[in-house]
């Protein structure tokens, strides 16, 4: 009787195993649905993998075989791919009912617009069929750059996973059906079109001159209390992108001189933290953000 389980667990650790092959990270979910299969912080005893501080599924997921082996032969797990330490950016194409609604296009429609209008053909690159009837576009990340996931912010039914983020591996299996791969191997990179969707270009700014500069930083403080509330009530699943956001957005100020840097990292940690995010995924998503945006944005208001 045990002997379907048997089979079972070996093609789940066979796949869990051929994604780390890949350089893929992967950690075990719970038997039969998506949820992380390790415990949480609030069950943590601080030993093990946890002996220096709890460490997460994105902190423990592993390409390492012989770990791999030894939790999978435990039990059938499902295997998660986290995909920021896998250098992944995956684009998730929903379908509507999914959502909530069935009257809308699902996201293939959205995205193959979105498309059209960049000028652009769908990508070429590996996909997963989901159980629920979607699809996930496999890309590389780039690697000079920290990607956040996000909802909705490429098209309807369109989700992004990255940092902060995972997917189900294509082997697993739900009630609703199983993960397929649709293709070949081959991850291609992610378009520079639609890297410039996920992550805009600050706009050109307008603000006041010099001669005004009392009222430019009453304008960065507005900013940055904006910015804070907005990291501080970010709902699971969209905390990592609104920091990230945010980040991005008041680095301008500091690179202007209208706010210091150590205000923005505070106020930015406290949000985050506030929000439900660890203080070590707060503080690496403020320094690539951040940094990134004062870089970018040495250029005073004022310069002609």
């Amino acid at each position: 009787m045990t002997q379907p389980t048997d089979n079972r667990r070996e093609a789940l650790l066979a796949a869990a195993l051929n994604a780390a092959d890949r350089g893929w990270h992967v950690f075990p979910l719970r038997p039969g649905i998506k949820l992380p299969a390790l415990h949480g912080e609030r069950t943590c005893t601080g030993t093990g993998p946890c002996a220096g501080g709890h460490r997460k599924w994105e902190q423990r997921a592993t390409t390492d075989p012989d770990r791999i082996r030894a939790a999978w032969t435990r039990a059938p797990f499902n295997v998660g791919i986290a995909t920021g330490p896998s250098g992944l950016l995956v684009v998730d194409l929903d379908t509507p009912e999914h959502k909530g609604s069935s009257d809308a296009p699902d996201g293939a429609a959205t995205f193959g617009a979105l498309c059209e209008r960049a000028g652009h053909a769908v990508p070429d690159t590996y996909r997963v069929r989901t159980a629920s009837g979607g699809t996930h576009l496999y890309f590389t990340a780039p690697s000079d750059v920290r990607m956040a996931n996000t909802q909705g912010t490429v098209a309807d039914s369109v989700d992004t996973r990255a940092w902060g983020g995972y997917v189900v591996a294509a082997g697993s299996t739900t009630p609703a059906g199983a993960y397929e791969p649709l293709c070949g191997p081959v991850v291609a990179c992610l378009p520079s079109w639609l890297q410039s969707v996920l992550q805009p270009a600050p706009k050109a700014s307008t603000a006041p001159s010099v001669a005004v500069a009392g009222q430019s930083r009453r304008y960065a403080d507005v900013a940055l209390a904006t910015e804070t509330r907005n990291v501080a009530t970010a709902q699971v699943g969209e905390r990592e992108a609104k920091l990230f956001r945010a980040a991005r957005a008041l680095g301008r100020f500091v690179a202007w001189g209208d706010l210091p840097q150590h205000v923005v990292e505070q106020a930015l940690q406290e949000g985050g933290e506030a929000s439900g995010l660890s203080a070590s995924e707060c503080r690496s998503t403020l320094r690539s953000a951040l940094n990134w945006s004062i870089a970018h944005n040495q250029r005073r208001r004022d310069a002609a």
